[in-house]
């Protein structure tokens, strides 16, 4: 079986460092880091991962939650939000987008494992009911 490909959507250098390394550490394959809402569409397009990890606040013009919505009207990929906002605006503004998951951070890395897993299974059930 091959590796489950993420791409870890971080303007923050060194925590989208951070991210990428536990996720090689728990067995994923990370193609690569996007740092923008405009980059995070364009590799999604280019790399095909099998899931996204997303921040919310992104630099640049477009927020994390804008680019998920773009990336999923397109190319249908599960996204599962890495964010430090838990405020009551954000999350309803993030679940218009029908997120796979929500973790807050800092978080452990067995909960990002399990919210990935999570979010895979789901999405590969509905992909199958629609065929």
């Amino acid at each position: 079986m091959s590796k489950i490909k993420v791409l870890v959507v971080e303007d923050e250098n060194i925590v989208g460092f951070e991210i990428k390394k536990r996720l090689k550490k728990l067995g994923y394959s990370v193609h690569a880091v996007a740092k923008t809402g405009q980059d995070a569409i364009n590799k999604a397009a280019t790399t095909y991962p099998d899931i996204i990890l997303m921040d919310i606040m992104l630099k640049g013009d477009m927020t994390g939650i804008e680019a998920a919505d773009t990336i999923r009207q397109k190319h249908n990929i599960p996204i599962i939000y890495l964010t430090a906002y838990s405020d009551e605006e954000t999350i309803l503004r993030a679940k218009e987008t029908n997120p796979y998951g929500y973790i807050l951070k800092p978080f452990k890395e067995e909960d990002m494992k399990i919210t990935i897993e999570m979010a895979l299974n789901k999405h590969k059930k509905e992909m199958q009911e629609t065929q």
